[in-house]
Parts: C-alpha cells; sequence; structure tokens
C-alpha cells in the first residue's frame, strides 16, 4: 500500500511501535487487530499471520 508504520497505525487505532512489533514478529496481535489489517489489506488473514509449528 506504500504507506508509513505511523499511517497504518493510525488506519487501525494502534501506535507505530505495536506495528514495529507485529513485523518483528515481536507481538502478536489481538483478533480484533488482526480482522482490521485484513480488512484494510483486502486479503484473509491467513494471508497476513500464519501459526508457527509450536502454536
Amino acid at each position: 500500500m506504500n504507506i508509513t508504520q505511523q499511517e497504518l497505525a493510525e488506519k487501525v487505532g494502534v501506535s507505530r511501535q505495536t506495528i514495529n512489533s507485529i513485523e518483528s514478529n515481536r507481538y502478536i496481535p489481538s483478533t480484533t487487530l488482526a480482522i482490521k489489517l485484513s480488512n484494510l489489506f483486502n486479503k484473509p488473514v491467513n494471508e497476513i499471520f500464519e501459526l508457527e509449528e509450536d502454536d
């Protein structure tokens, strides 16, 4: 989408640090946030997020 972390954060109602943590695999988003991101990117949640083998 060619937007900054800050712009993405504002669109989904979280901080830029939250977006950074998600991108760095340090934070697992809530179901609500995952759905907001899914809707924004017009992609199914499982195309954005994947379960690890130990999840």
